[in-house]
């Protein structure tokens, strides 16, 4: 009896019982409740939550790191701006293995990844990981330290979600920011805020810093850095870089179109291929070629400034980076077909790309500097103790030219050339080949000692 008198005072009150499992019968009131928790969701779906969900495949979190030894006695000559990372005690000596965290976006779905320069330099391992846990290695393609940027490459075996670029020329102050990165080890974090200020000037050490920059709200911490900031559309718009440690909610992101002027000479696919095909494409809009180089396979294809590039053997071109891209690994003598449009119409235009003379990096490297160099290998990496066999040798310095008036000596190991990271004497070559003589080339070095290893940077003046 009490038992019916509870079940009809429950029901009253407008409590509905679940069926048992199995009877799968569903009321009235229920589909009600659906409906309008479904409106609610509706409601509820900001474009920071689109966003998100739309782009979170494509941001990476960068696991990186670095071995090294310091010994605080060591004297410095004032060539070198940088010696040690962290604090040594006078006349200690410190073996560090250090880790470090940083964030990164795809850029083409074929592995290439963007961050910050000051993520991976130096690194000697890189890891990066998507949001669904896969990890890949990925290897140092170019760095830009001017610009704080860096493009890196993994191999995953599949095409990869890659991030849509918007631009900087119509950003406004108060638009809706979106950051999505890797604060302090907290994997695919998102944070949402406006644009506080444009054309920001940031003092990253002395003589050198960032201008341009975007200041933004949207809390962004260590981690963040070389992480996508959108905007409320999906568009990248920066590259975050920067916080004000001393403040709150104070952050700085590099311009999109600063990373589209950095890219072609970043990826350098011609350069690194050793192929030429002679035209020159916007990076920013429409992929339109603004230039054609006399005597080159492009002219002799007859291409024209204003033709509009839209597939390269059958896949679809959007931008003067899928163009650069799509030479990737090409080979010279190889023919691709490139569609184009003129005058309304599409035509099909074959391009066989020609062979570029290898410079000779030896030759090169002591004709600028001064150096005899040779590649390091796993064996003398391992029996000095180094952590990865990625740089050069110096065997043989001139005292008279540049290196050896700077200090660098024999047993040094090149580790930079300019933003690159040199591993072969054709690598040299290449980034040699057209440094002006009295042009300053930035270089990064390791000096190994009998117990400790000490890193180095300085600028050499080619001769």
């Amino acid at each position: 009896m009490w038992r019916g008198v509870l079940a009809v005072c429950l029901l009253t009150a407008g409590v509905v019982f679940a069926d048992p499992p199995g009877r799968g019968v569903t009321t009235d009131r229920d589909v009600a409740r659906e409906k309008a928790r479904l409106e609610k969701l509706k409601i509820r779906r900001s474009p920071v939550v689109e966003v998100y969900e739309r782009c979170k495949g494509a941001v990476v979190n960068i696991s990186t790191t670095q071995i090294v030894q310091v010994r605080s006695s060591f004297a410095i000559d004032s060539m070198f701006d940088e010696l040690f990372d962290f604090p040594v005690s006078p006349g200690e000596t410190r073996a560090y293995k250090t880790s470090a965290v940083g964030s990164g976006f795809v850029i083409h779905s074929s592995g290439y990844i963007v961050t910050n320069a000051h993520v991976v330099a130096r690194t000697a391992e890189r890891k990066v990981i998507f949001a669904d846990k896969s990890e890949y290695v990925a290897e140092i393609v170019a760095t830009d330290p001017r610009r704080d940027l860096a493009i890196l490459k993994i191999d995953a075996g599949k095409p990869l979600p890659k991030i849509e670029l918007g631009s900087s020329d119509d950003l406004m102050i108060g638009e809706t920011t979106i950051a999505i990165g890797n604060p302090m080890g907290l994997e695919t974090t998102v944070t949402s805020g406006v644009i506080s200020a444009l054309d920001r000037k940031l003092e990253v050490k002395e003589e050198v810093g960032l201008d341009g920059l975007i200041q933004t709200d949207a809390s962004i911490n260590p981690g963040n850095s070389g992480g996508p900031l959108f905007n409320v559309v999906g568009e990248l718009i920066g590259i975050t870089t920067a916080i004000r440690a001393d403040a709150q909610n104070i952050g700085f992101a590099i311009p999109v179109n600063k990373l589209i002027e950095s890219l072609p000479s970043l990826l350098s696919v011609e350069r690194r291929y050793r192929i030429v095909a002679g035209l020159e494409v916007d990076p920013f809009h429409r992929a339109t070629i603004t230039g054609v180089a006399p005597n080159t396979p492009a002219a002799a294809a007859a291409f024209k400034p204003g033709d509009v590039l839209h597939a390269i053997d059958g896949q679809e071109v959007t931008s003067g980076i899928d163009y650069h891209i799509a030479l990737v690994g090409r080979n010279p003598g190889e023919t691709i077909t490139i569609d184009i449009e003129r005058e309304g119409k599409i035509r099909q235009i074959p391009l066989t790309l020609a062979p570029m003379p290898k410079p000779d990096g030896a030759k090169l490297a002591m004709e600028k500097f001064g150096i005899v160099v040779e590649p390091l290998t796993e064996q003398l990496a391992e029996t000095l103790q180094l952590p990865s066999a990625k740089g050069l040798i110096i065997r043989k310095v001139d005292p008279n030219g540049p290196a050896g008036r700077t200090g660098i000596e024999p047993g040094d190991i090149v580790t930079e050339i300019g933003p690159y990271a040199p591993s072969s004497l054709d690598d040299v070559g290449l980034l040699l080949e057209n440094v002006d003589e009295g042009s300053a080339v930035p270089l990064g070095l390791l000096r190994v000692g009998k117990r400790l290893i000490y890193r180095m940077r300085t600028q050499l003046r080619a001769r």
